[in-house]
């Protein structure tokens, strides 16, 4: 499988190297993951990122995640993914179990942005809500509305939507730009609105520990 191995930093690719601890992420943590490491000053990690396209198909995903980590083995000592379940039912986590690395746990992103136990203590009176992160609000029309081909028959939107009441913004960022695109996304799916300042959750607190 075709991967894109540029290590990242701040600045942009950078020389890897043993010693260090490279992230194998998900392509929509990438803004985020650089953010994290910039505030907190973790210069001992590199990250490369596979596309977030990927999770249109999440059968691909382990496969993805397996390259990856075969090609950089050699080069860093410690390799963390940054990925949750993303719906892979399990199969990412064996694999990653397979290879000896770690991962973020929760089932997705939308559970480990909000805190994996508080999601999980509100799921049960959520099922009829739609997530959207700071990622899915830039990339709204890419990711969802043509993906779900509603930028071509709008008509369409009541057969996928008709059973959600509201969208949730988890905001990582408190940027009124960000919030008035997601005001809109829930407007144009037909959902009542609410926004929540979850700022990163568990990522941060898990990455914090590497």
């Amino acid at each position: 499988m075709q991967i894109d191995d540029t290590i990242l930093t701040q600045d942009g690719p950078a020389p890897s190297g043993m010693g260090r601890i490279l992230l194998i992420a998900c392509g929509a943590l990438a803004r985020e993951i650089l953010d994290l490491k910039r505030a907190n000053g973790w210069t001992h990690m590199d990250l490369t990122c596979l596309p977030a396209k990927l999770h249109l198909y999440p059968d691909q995903i382990t496969d993805a995640v397996r390259a990856a980590v075969a090609k950089h083995r050699e080069t860093y000592a410690d390799i963390f993914v940054v990925y949750a379940d993303c719906g892979t039912g399990g199969l990412l986590q064996a694999a990653c179990d397979e290879m000896g690395v770690k991962m973020v746990a929760g089932p997705h992103c939308y559970s480990f942005f909000e805190g994996n136990e508080r999601f999980a203590h509100q799921s049960e009176s959520e099922i009829t809500t739609f997530y959207l992160t700071d990622f899915l609000v830039r990339q709204f029309d890419a990711f969802i509305m043509k993906p779900m081909g509603l930028d071509r028959h709008p008509e369409l939107r009541d057969m996928y939507f008709g059973n959600y009441e509201k969208l949730v913004y988890q905001a990582q960022t408190d940027d009124p730009t960000l919030t008035a695109k997601a005001q809109a996304a829930a407007e144009t799916l037909g959902l009542t609105f609410e926004r929540r300042l979850t700022g990163y959750g568990d990522l941060e607190t898990t990455l914090s520990t590497l």
